[in-house]
This record gives structure tokens, C-alpha cells and sequence, in this order.
């Protein structure tokens, strides 16, 4: 290997500005014409989404960092004030093109499909006298203005709510002379209207925010409106939780959510009209700076207009329906037990169907064999079919252990509430590890069998959560093999109990042992390529960011490893940089689906291994959570997952490239036969849906 620092800063792209080159192209997903018109207003409603969280979450970190002189972000040598600015103008760019793609691309597409989003200066006599009646009935009894003097103080906002500013003249019921109010809608509102149809082949909509600036006069009589101004802010709402403090987690994390919705401000955007003499005394409202500040040509929140999309039955301008499937050996009534001892199986949602992995719990909850049940639980849903088979398995005396997450980020309350429900059912709930999250998927059922007591597992990229499986691509991988029912109990006891960490089997642990077990297998592949046998390495997560993970594929890299990532999100490697990382290439697929398996695989000469897991290659996987990697032993199963990770890296419809200046480009076939993994896969299992 040449003398190359690898630790070199401009080796390595900024994560920051990683994730929002990753919104980025979700965006583009907007104006791709290939796709249904309203899965593209839905690709612009997530781009909005997936903008909101990275300021409450990463920008207020970085904030928070930036108010400590000099504080460095790894691995690219950025400060903290450096990066907000470069945020700034990414986001500022980034604005600006989705309020392009509403505007002029997709409000005028959806017009020439008869959805018509109506803006104030457009609205008939008609229109108008309905929507003035709705407003009387309808939102005036609700809306509370707040007028704004010594007496009434700015009131407390909520985090991403919808509000106006209203600049009023005259003299109100007590000779008060004008000035400011506030407007707050109601989270309870709808923030799109529907107009009553006229046509049944069409749809006009309104926006809320519209309506109440047409008629907010009403709100303050005798009063004349010199102006309205709708604005957002969006607020700090990452949980802290100081694990040296604390005795009870279930009651911090309870306390910091009931903050969640008042903390620090971050970002304050206001309408494009809204005049610099209101801006300026909204951020010193919420002690925001003007970098804080982002006016905007539109509503200020793109994604309820994810409302439309709901709202119309509108086949042709969507995804075709599909039913996924089930294998044949795992048809309704299958007795699932007895289907696991003959061989490992292998789901592949959504493709798949989840409902095999809700029958295993199922089963195992009215089993009168099944002696006990284990499961984590990160994100589970509301009305979980699952935590209802737990609640009737302990009912039925059966032994259920089950490690919740309270700190699955923006799922704290349901999974308080699913706790409770299964404590007071009489299961055991554990919080897991206070300073680390449980993030692994595991089940294990422990059954008699005559004179034997038998482990049934099942481990899984994703989490046990129906609505995501049907939008999330992930694998479930159910077995009995001895070795891998020993090594999940040892992970369980370590969970629920004080015992140290037990030398596991065939399962990599984080915090303990899977960084390191990965970095043995870079090497050991950089050991073939030199010896001149093949050596290749294919990998499939969310987000790579761990430094000494990158270095280490750098290295091999180098030395002739092949290696091929599928990285949906962040990725702070840098590829095709001339005598480092030749031999890396690095896309991005969004599709249709919410790519989120992590899936790798080392040629390790003529033998290749696959491993499925819970953990991306990030810092927080492998040293502050608790991940679980397992290997794939059955050859067909093994087979199977190449072939599809194959499928990810020909797919020239949804891939996008990352070049070596740390830029995205759409991957264009070279010929006319377009490869779309999803699609393939989709279709693959129709004849079995």
C-alpha cells in the first residue's frame, strides 16, 4: 500500500450536508415524469418531512455545538459554525427548488388532471361565498387571536405549527389602539379544504392557510388588517436524557416529551410577503438570527398537502395496487413451527408479506408448547396486531419478556403507551440499556418438544411495525438452529438482566463485537486480493459514516477489493478518488419503497458470506446501540440475497451514482433495457400475492 493519510479531510464528505443531498434526491423523485403525478406531489410532501427532522434533530445539535468556540465534527474537520453556514445555503437552494417543483411544475400538472389547487385571486363568486360561509361556521368558533400588548404577552408556539402575524389599525372594544396579533390554527384543522364538486371528474382544494388570510378581518371587528403573514417554527426536539442522573427512564423520557413541543427554536419561516419589520420581530421572539430565518413562496408546510394524496381515489395518478406475497410453504394456516425445523426461511418485505411474522407471534402466543416469548420492540405502530398476540400470550400464563425502546426518535409516546398495556397484561417490559438504544429486531419462542425444549427465532433489518412493512424494504430471517437461538437468549440476558457479555456463536453484537468483526472482514479480504484470489465486497445500508469502517474500505480499496455500495442515505466516503478508493463505487436507489435492509456480503475467495442486520455502518451502531448481525448458512437463502443485491446494483431507473466531488448523478442506462429492482421484485412475487 503507497503512503496515502487516510485520515485526510477531503477524503471524506460532510454528513450534514450528506443527508440533504439525500433530500435532494428525493425531491427529483418530484419531478421525475415516469412516476404517477400523485406519487410525485407525495415525494415533495417527504422531502418536506425528511427537512423538518434534520433541523430538529442535526441542526440543533449543531447549534448547540457552535456555541462552543472551535468544536470540530468528525470525520471531515468541520466546525460546528462552518457547517451551519454551508447548511444554510444548501437549504436555502433546496427551498427554493420544492416551492419551483409546486408551483410551476406540479399545481399546473395536476390542474391538466382536474385536481385543481385554487390560490385567493383565482376563487369564482361561488367559491367565495361558501368558503366565507365555511369560515363562519366552521373555523371561526375554533380560532383564538391573541392580541399583543403588555397584558398578553407572544404566546408559546408549537413546534411546526401553522400561525399568522396580523398587523391591525384603529382602536379595538377598549380604545386599545393597533397593533399585532397572533392567529394559531389548530393542529385539528384540516390544512386542505375540498370545495364541493361541481363535476365529478374533477377536485378543487383549498388551502387552509388561504382561508383564514381571506377572512381573518373577521377575527378583529372594527378593526381594519393591514396584514397577514402565515409562519412556522420549527423547534430543538431530540430527547436529552442524562443517563448519569436519572433512577427512571419511563419518567424522564415521559417529562421530555412533554418539552418536546416548546424547545429551543431553530428555524422560523415565514411567507415570502411577510415584510423585514415582522421578521425581525419574530426572531427576536423565538432568539433566532437571521440565518435562522427562511421566507418561503408558498404554504409553509409542503407536507399537509400530503392531505390531497389521501383524499382522491385517483388509480392512474398512483402505484398500482399490489397484494404481496406469500410462499407457498408459509400459506395461511401453515403451521410455522413445524415449517422452521424443515428449513431457514427468508422474507423479503414488502414483496413478502409480513403477516408470516405476525403468525409466528401468534402462534406462539396460543401454542400450548410454548413456554415463553422474547421480543425487542423499537417501533411497533399504533393497535399493534403483535403487542395484542404478547398481551394474550402472558394472559395465558405463558412467560413474555419484552425490551421497549422508549427512544425510538418521534415514537416515545406510543411505545409508553404499548408498555403500559403490556405491563398491566403482566409481561415483563424492559427498557433496555440506559446511555445505549435498542435497536436490534429479535423474537425467540422457547417451545417443548417432547423431552426437549426447542428456540425458534426471528431476526430482522426492520422493526415489527405493519404499516412500514408495507413501505420499507427489509428481510425477516426465522430458524431454529441451535447456535443462533443460543447466542439471541445470551443477547436477551444481557438485556433483561446484569450478566456480562457472553461470547456469542454466530451473531455480531454491538456495542461489543461488530465493528470489529467487520473490520476483520475488510481485512481478510484485502488478504485475498493480494494473494490474487477474488476478493469482493458488496454492501447495502442507509448510512456509512464510521471513520475508521471508511479507512478500512479505502485500504482494500487499494489493495484491489472490489467493492460495491448501496447506501440510501448518508455517506461520507468518498469514491473514484484516483489511488484511494478506484475500486469503490458507491449509489443510491429511491424507489418506490423506503430502502432499509442492510445486507453484507464478502466474497472471502470461492466462499462467500452474507450477513443481515439491524446496523448501518454509523458511530451511533456500532458503539451506542444495541445491533445484532447474523449470517445467512443456508446456500439457497445465501444465493437469494446475492441475486437481489445483483438486481439493486443494475437497477438504472431509481440509482443514483455518488462521484468522487461528492455529487449525485442519475444513472442512465447505457442501452435502451431499463432495470428497476423494485419493480423486478414486485413482480417476482405477484404470481404468489
Amino acid at each position: 500500500m503507497t503512503d496515502i493519510d487516510l485520515k485526510n479531510p477531503s477524503l471524506y464528505i460532510n454528513r450534514e450536508l450528506s443527508v440533504l443531498a439525500f433530500n435532494r434526491r428525493v425531491l427529483e423523485q418530484a419531478k421525475d415524469e415516469r412516476l404517477p403525478l400523485l406519487e410525485r406531489l407525495r415525494f415533495l410532501c417527504i422531502s418536506s418531512t425528511n427537512l423538518d427532522e434534520f433541523f430538529e434533530v442535526r441542526v440543533a445539535g449543531l447549534q448547540q455545538r457552535a456555541q462552543i468556540v472551535g468544536t470540530a465534527l468528525a470525520p471531515d474537520d468541520k466546525t460546528a459554525a462552518e457547517t451551519l453556514r454551508a447548511i444554510r445555503e444548501e437549504t436555502l437552494d433546496l427551498i427554493s427548488e420544492q416551492y419551483q417543483v409546486l408551483n410551476e411544475i406540479l399545481i399546473p400538472e395536476l390542474a391538466a388532471a382536474r385536481i385543481h389547487i385554487i390560490k385567493r385571486d383565482s376563487w369564482t363568486e361561488t367559491q367565495d361565498a361558501w368558503l366565507r360561509r365555511h369560515f363562519e361556521e366552521a373555523l371561526l368558533p375554533i380560532l383564538s387571536p391573541l392580541g399583543l400588548d403588555p397584558a398578553h404577552p407572544f404566546p408559546r408556539i408549537l413546534n411546526k405549527s401553522l400561525n399568522f402575524i396580523v398587523s391591525l389599525e384603529g382602536q379595538d372594544a377598549f380604545g386599545r389602539h393597533g397593533g399585532m396579533a397572533i392567529v394559531q390554527a389548530p393542529r385539528a384543522l384540516a390544512r386542505v379544504i375540498a370545495l364541493p364538486r361541481t363535476d365529478p371528474r374533477s377536485h378543487e382544494f383549498v388551502l387552509l392557510s388561504s382561508v383564514i388570510h381571506a377572512y381573518v378581518g373577521q377575527l378583529f371587528p372594527g378593526m381594519t388588517v393591514l396584514g397577514c403573514y402565515q409562519f412556522r417554527v420549527t423547534r430543538n426536539s431530540d430527547l436529552f436524557i442524562d443517563d448519569d442522573e436519572i433512577d427512571d427512564i419511563l419518567r424522564a423520557v415521559q417529562g421530555e416529551i412533554a418539552s418536546r413541543r416548546y424547545g429551543d427554536a431553530v428555524r422560523l419561516e415565514v411567507s415570502r410577503e411577510c415584510p423585514d419589520v415582522t421578521r425581525g420581530f419574530l426572531l427576536r421572539q423565538f432568539e433566532l438570527d437571521a440565518e435562522d430565518l427562511y421566507a418561503v413562496n408558498g404554504p409553509v408546510n409542503l407536507n399537509r398537502l400530503g392531505e390531497i394524496y389521501d383524499r382522491i381515489e385517483r388509480p392512474d395518478l398512483k402505484y398500482p395496487a399490489f397484494v404481496p406475497g406469500v410462499p407457498r410453504a408459509l400459506a395461511p394456516g401453515t403451521d410455522l413451527f413445524a415449517a422452521i425445523r424443515r428449513t431457514d426461511l427468508l422474507l423479503h418485505h414488502p414483496f413478502e408479506s409480513f403477516l408470516p411474522v405476525v403468525d409466528f407471534i401468534q402462534q406462539a402466543a396460543v401454542d400450548p408448547l410454548v413456554l415463553a416469548i422474547k421480543q425487542t420492540m423499537y417501533r411497533s405502530g399504533p393497535d399493534s396486531v403483535i403487542a395484542d398476540a404478547l398481551v394474550a400470550a402472558a394472559h395465558a400464563g405463558k412467560e413474555v419478556t419484552v425490551v421497549i425502546e422508549l427512544r425510538a426518535r418521534f415514537d416515545e409516546a406510543a411505545n409508553i403507551a404499548l408498555a403500559n398495556k403490556l405491563q398491566e397484561a403482566g409481561a415483563h417490559v424492559l427498557y433496555g440499556i440506559v446511555g445505549f438504544k435498542t435497536h436490534a429486531k429479535m423474537a425467540l419462542v422457547v417451545r417443548r418438544e417432547g423431552h426437549l425444549l426447542r428456540r425458534y427465532v426471528h431476526l430482522g433489518t426492520g422493526n415489527y411495525h405493519l404499516r412500514t412493512a408495507k413501505t420499507y424494504t427489509d428481510y425477516a430471517y426465522l430458524t431454529c438452529r441451535p447456535e443462533i437461538g443460543e447466542d439471541v437468549n445470551h443477547v436477551f440476558l444481557q438485556l433483561t438482566s446484569l450478566a456480562s457479555a457472553l461470547p456469542l456463536h454466530r451473531l455480531a453484537q454491538s456495542p461489543f463485537t461488530l465493528h470489529q468483526q467487520m473490520l476483520a472482514l475488510i481485512e481478510r479480504e484485502r488478504g485475498h486480493a493480494r494473494a490474487g484470489r477474488r476478493a469482493h465486497i458488496i454492501l447495502k445500508v442507509n448510512g456509512l459514516t464510521e471513520p475508521e469502517i471508511i479507512q478500512a474500505l479505502y485500504r482494500a480499496s487499494i489493495d484491489g477489493v472490489r467493492i460495491q455500495l448501496i447506501v440510501r442515505g448518508i455517506c461520507c466516503l468518498r469514491p473514484d478518488v484516483a489511488g484511494v478508493s478506484d475500486n469503490i463505487q458507491v449509489r443510491s436507489v429511491i424507489g418506490r419503497f423506503l430502502e432499509h435492509s442492510r445486507v453484507y456480503y464478502f466474497a472471502n475467495g470461492t466462499q462467500p458470506e452474507v450477513y443481515l442486520a439491524s446496523a448501518d455502518w454509523m458511530e451511533r451502531n456500532f458503539f451506542r446501540r444495541v445491533e445484532v448481525s447474523f449470517p445467512i448458512q443456508s446456500p439457497r437463502l445465501r444465493d437469494r440475497l446475492v441475486r437481489d443485491l445483483k438486481r439493486y446494483l443494475k437497477d438504472n431507473t431509481h440509482a443514483w451514482i455518488l462521484q468522487a466531488d461528492g455529487q449525485y448523478r442519475r444513472s442512465r442506462p447505457r442501452k435502451r433495457t431499463l432495470r428497476d429492482a423494485q419493480a423486478e421484485l414486485l413482480a417476482e412475487w405477484a404470481d404468489q400475492g
